[in-house]
């Protein structure tokens, strides 16, 4: 309910609460494709035998994995935004697949919630700048589907 972009402020609360789990919005500046974690391994090595740019991944839980995506863009009039189907219906188009985008939001690392889930990054952001969601897609798709 505190949401904000102040860097001040963000910095005062982590001294505050240095535990404190951090959930980021999606469809702003990036998106995520989740995925079943068994699909996300099978697809993050195939992609690096193919030398697919990987941006950031982070793994949540033992179950999924988050891939970090560049957004595909606000329109100048907000009344123009449509969402993405993968977000409001994840089983309609690929089983497993779901696609984080406006009006989402995903657990950021190194956040852990109650019950033990936690997440923590495969590939840190720092070191792996954001890709373009459809250079993955294909690949995300095919091991999600070799997964039914």
């Amino acid at each position: 309910m505190q949401a904000t972009v102040d860097t001040k402020v963000i910095q005062g609360w982590w001294e505050t609460r240095p535990e404190a789990n951090v959930i980021l919005v999606t469809g702003r500046v990036f998106d995520v494709l989740d995925v079943p974690a068994a699909a996300g391994s099978a697809a993050l090595g195939r992609m690096e035998q193919t030398r697919t740019t990987v941006g950031p991944v982070a793994q949540l839980g033992q179950d999924r994995m988050l891939f970090f995506v560049v957004t595909r863009g606000s329109p100048a009039d907000e009344d123009e935004w449509w969402s993405c189907g993968l977000d409001s219906e994840p089983e309609s188009v690929t089983p497993g697949l779901r696609w984080h985008c406006r009006d989402s939001y995903v657990l950021a690392p190194p956040s852990a919630c109650a019950g033990g889930l936690t997440a923590r990054w495969l590939r840190a952001p720092r070191e792996h700048p954001l890709p373009d969601a459809l250079r993955l897609l294909e690949h995300l798709v095919d091991a999600c589907e070799a997964l039914v």
